[in-house]
């Protein structure tokens, strides 16, 4: 049984990645682990989750390069300044971040 580690039961995660297969990969790996996922394709579709419905989701787990208005830095970066509730997961399988490129309460969690 999942610990809540204070969060609701079960805790909501909003996975972000514009590539379908591993999104739904993310989402099916942290569903059987016991959470509600959220998802979206973009940062913009993930604004938009959050703005309806911020106060549900407690993780943010962003890939770092997808295509659109802001990668997922920015979308980081934008989320804890609104959202500074949400904790943050940055993910690549390319990139390597210095710890001063992940905002405050992110966390980088290299793909395979």
């Amino acid at each position: 049984m999942m610990e809540s580690y204070g969060f609701p039961t079960p805790p909501v995660v909003l996975v972000v990645d514009d590539e379908p297969l591993v999104r739904m990969t993310a989402a099916d790996e942290l569903d059987e682990a016991g959470f509600q996922i959220l998802e979206a394709a973009n940062a913009n579709e993930a604004l938009g989750v959050l703005e309806e419905r911020a106060g549900e989701v407690q993780v943010l787990f962003t890939d770092v390069n997808m295509p659109g208005s802001m990668d997922g830095l920015a979308l980081a970066e934008q989320v804890h300044q609104r959202w500074p509730h949400v904790l943050l997961l940055i993910s690549s399988g390319y990139a390597q971040l210095h710890p001063a490129e992940i905002p405050d309460h992110g966390h980088f969690v290299p793909k395979p």
